[in-house]
């Protein structure tokens, strides 16, 4: 069973003069007050007027994301045209044209299409443009990757006309990145599993150009890892840590460090989930597929840093050799956890992959988890939740996560939240007092192998997996926070 190959598109920047060149579909806007991209004034204008009259009988609507497919009125030129609703374009921040970029793509992939051209990057902010490539980029994939029949058709080639090369370049590497992370998301888990995952990211990271380094359980042993492999313990496929780093710095520069859950597959261990549960537990290696994508746009965009990606990866199942309610694991930083939920384990992996990442002395660290429905009871389905030891640090990547479109809240991290992760009979346990404040204390626990370093935890429980489509994303693994850690680490 193999499934249906990534989105591979020809980006090109339209260079000609006239827009109305042959292509399958040209794609204009259409905003408030008559302020349209020029190429609707040119079509309209030499296509008798048909915009113009189709807005004044409510055909067309200028709302932002509202589209109108039309055949072309008349002959040469594109075969059609799809007017666009921009609505206001000042507000069309960098969050709204991604949004547009894909809601075009989307609406277009109905069938295949040789050539589209996007002509509305006039009426958006300059410095948005690479955000409205990234979002077209998306567009093009879905979740339905072993469908016998595919229903997402990507352009062969998709032109955008007044946009520099150097937009569509860093626009289509996040875009792609982002797809990486919904495809390994959307990956079902008999193919998506450890080692797989490992060697995935040893490929991405020839491709790329990044360094990597894969553990396997016998390395893991030697270095004590023992947390990892507790919750791996259960099943046949082995866990693994991968160490990836882009050396864009100087030697001495300071390290970033991004840190992510990879549990490829969650039945909850011997706390075993109940069947609905576990329907998408293939998306709890959400945070280590966001990492691996991260590394690869880093070293793609050739910045000038130097970045750490770790990813902490097991399957939790159930066997004889499962870890169970009431072991006590000694973690690679000689921290004892008492386990008192086996389906609290992401956790569990990131103690010790938190301590990898510490032993490269980083500057800061960010770590990604689809770990709490606790998150998702306090900030909805769609809101990311952010959890630090350092307001600045968090700060940080609060205003990048708005700058892009992406939903992050902070939530408190009061010091007697640390009691409630105590153990009677270990230094700490892997869940709290009870249903309350979970995805703090989740955090809490996380906080005690960090040795103080900046650092932010982000829960990405609710956002990494949607049970429905919208306008700009099918349903499935959704990239979130691919580009609010690249905008972050493009430091703008």
């Amino acid at each position: 069973m193999e499934p249906h190959a990534s989105t591979h598109i020809s980006l090109t920047r339209h260079l000609s003069d006239d827009i109305l060149n042959h292509c399958d579909v040209l794609v204009v806007g259409v905003a408030e007050e008559e302020a349209w991209s020029q190429s609707a004034h040119d079509v309209d204008a030499r296509q008798g007027g048909w915009i113009t009259r189709g807005i004044a009988s409510g055909v067309i609507s200028t709302k932002r994301g509202d589209m109108t497919l039309t055949p072309s009125p008349v002959a040469g030129g594109p075969d059609a045209i799809l007017v666009v609703g921009l609505g206001d374009p000042d507000l069309i921040d960098r969050g709204r044209a991604y949004e547009l970029g894909a809601m075009i793509t989307r609406k277009l992939s109905d069938k295949p299409r040789a050539h589209v051209v996007i002509s509305i990057a006039d009426q958006i902010a300059e410095e948005s443009h690479d955000a409205l490539v990234c979002g077209a980029v998306t567009g093009c994939e879905g979740q339905s990757i072993y469908s016998s029949q595919r229903s997402i058709h990507p352009p062969t080639t998709l032109s955008f006309a007044d946009i520099d090369d150097e937009s569509i370049r860093q626009g289509r590497i996040i875009g792609e990145s982002v797809n990486l992370t919904r495809r390994l998301v959307n990956q079902p888990p008999n193919m998506i599993f450890p080692d797989s995952f490992a060697r995935i990211a040893t490929d991405i990271a020839k491709e790329a150009g990044f360094e990597i380094e894969v553990w396997d359980e016998q390395r893991l042993a030697e270095e004590r890892c023992r947390a990892i492999l507790a919750v791996g313990g259960g099943s046949v496929h082995p866990p693994r840590l991968v160490i990836m780093q882009h050396r864009g710095g100087a030697e001495d520069d300071p390290v970033l460090a991004i840190v992510g859950k990879g549990i490829t597959f969650d039945s909850g261990g011997l706390s075993i989930k109940p069947a609905d549960g576990m329907v998408d537990m293939k998306c709890d290696m959400a945070g280590a597929a966001t990492v691996l994508s991260v590394m690869r746009a880093a070293t793609m965009m050739n910045l000038p840093i130097n970045v750490l990606g770790i990813c902490g990866l097991a399957e939790n199942m159930i066997s004889g050799s499962s870890y169970r309610v009431g072991d006590v694991i000694e973690t690679r930083a000689g921290v004892r956890i008492e386990i008192l939920n086996t389906d609290a384990e992401g956790r569990v992996v990131l103690a010790d992959a938190l301590d990898v990442a510490i032993g490269h002395k980083p500057v800061a660290i960010v770590d990604l988890a689809t770990l709490t429905g606790a998150c998702m009871v306090a900030l909805g389905r769609d809101t990311v939740g952010l959890m630090t030891n350092d307001s600045v640090l968090c700060d940080q990547i609060a205003a990048c996560a708005e700058n892009e479109g992406e939903w992050a809240w902070e939530l408190p991290m009061f010091s007697f939240f640390d009691e409630q992760v105590k153990s009677k009979v270990a230094d700490i346990k892997n869940i709290g007092d009870g249903r309350w404040g979970g995805a703090i204390t989740a955090a809490k626990f996380l906080e005690r192998f960090v040795d103080k370093t900046p650092w932010v935890h982000m829960d990405i429980a609710g956002p990494a997996f949607a049970e429905s489509p919208k306008p700009h994303r099918d349903a499935g693994g959704t990239g979130v926070m691919v580009r609010t850690l690249m905008r972050w680490l493009i430091g703008e």
